[in-house]
């Protein structure tokens, strides 16, 4: 169980992210939504350490990980995976070497550094790749595929971590309709048959509703909206996102979630 009490994050005058609390159940699929600047991004950056609270804490079945230091911090981050926005990848790498990148919290310094992966971690960057169709591309320079190609390759990495919680920050931001569909339905895979938790920032609600069996709507760094994308209304969309919600809203959003679940059924 992750549990967030009273979380914060200020910048100068600025509360960023305002008194969040939240829990989080195993094997859950939340997306966390709302418009841009209202807290999302470093909400999940602190719950992933990657940003220091002003105040608040973050427990992890019982842990504090608000007071994590040093190694304990390092498995703490291996445990709680992060998905970028703009992938993260080292462009002049090959794919597999790339993926492999997730499993240097266990491995020594000097066989990092010399890329020495014994092969069960090569069998399990594989294996990864394979599940997300793109073992082919296994020794290409990462730079040399797609958009869509290299947030596939961070879900490889993050998923060698061998993670108990997903954090997607705005995974599709750039990607076109088919492509941002392809990451959507690998995260919801590893979701569904791995039994990972995601925590998953997104800009559509149709998206969110189709994808996520929970939606955390954020504003002006407080959560505002906690419940099933059936209770996230128009009229309550219209209340988050203000004068962007013609942006963020698709007409026809009822049909996109049996769409996913049969996927995630599919492929599980």
């Amino acid at each position: 169980m992750l549990e967030i009490d009273d979380l914060t994050r200020r910048f100068g005058a600025k509360a960023a992210v305002d008194a969040v609390s939240l829990s989080v159940t195993p094997g859950s699929f939340v997306g966390v939504i709302g418009r841009s600047g209202a807290g999302k991004s470093t909400l999940l950056r602190m719950i992933n350490r990657l940003q220091e609270p002003t105040g608040g804490t973050i427990r992890f079945d019982g842990r504090d990980v608000t007071a994590l230091r040093g190694q304990a911090l390092r498995d703490w981050r291996a445990q709680c995976a992060m998905i970028f926005q703009q992938f993260n990848l080292v462009g002049r790498l090959d794919v597999l070497t790339n993926v492999l990148m997730g499993r240097l919290n266990k491995t020594s310094t000097v066989s990092s550094v010399l890329r020495l992966w014994n092969d069960s971690d090569k069998a399990m960057a594989l294996a990864a790749l394979e599940m997300l169709d793109i073992a082919g591309l296994a020794s290409q320079r990462a730079d040399s595929l797609s958009g869509g190609q290299q947030q596939r390759v961070a879900i490889a990495r993050a998923l060698v971590q061998e993670p108990r919680i997903v954090l997607a920050d705005e995974p599709i931001a750039s990607l076109d309709p088919r492509n941002t569909k392809v990451v959507m339905n690998a995260l919801l895979r590893i979701n569904k048959h791995f039994g990972i938790t995601v925590l998953c920032n997104l800009h559509s609600l149709d998206l969110a509703r189709s994808y996520c069996d929970r939606l955390v709507g954020m504003a002006s760094g407080r959560i505002v909206f906690d419940g099933t994308p059936e209770a996230l209304t128009d009229d309550v969309a219209r209340d988050l996102y203000g004068l962007e919600a013609g942006d963020v809203m698709d007409p026809v959003h009822d049909a996109g979630r049996p769409q996913a679940a049969a996927t995630a059924a599919a492929a599980a």
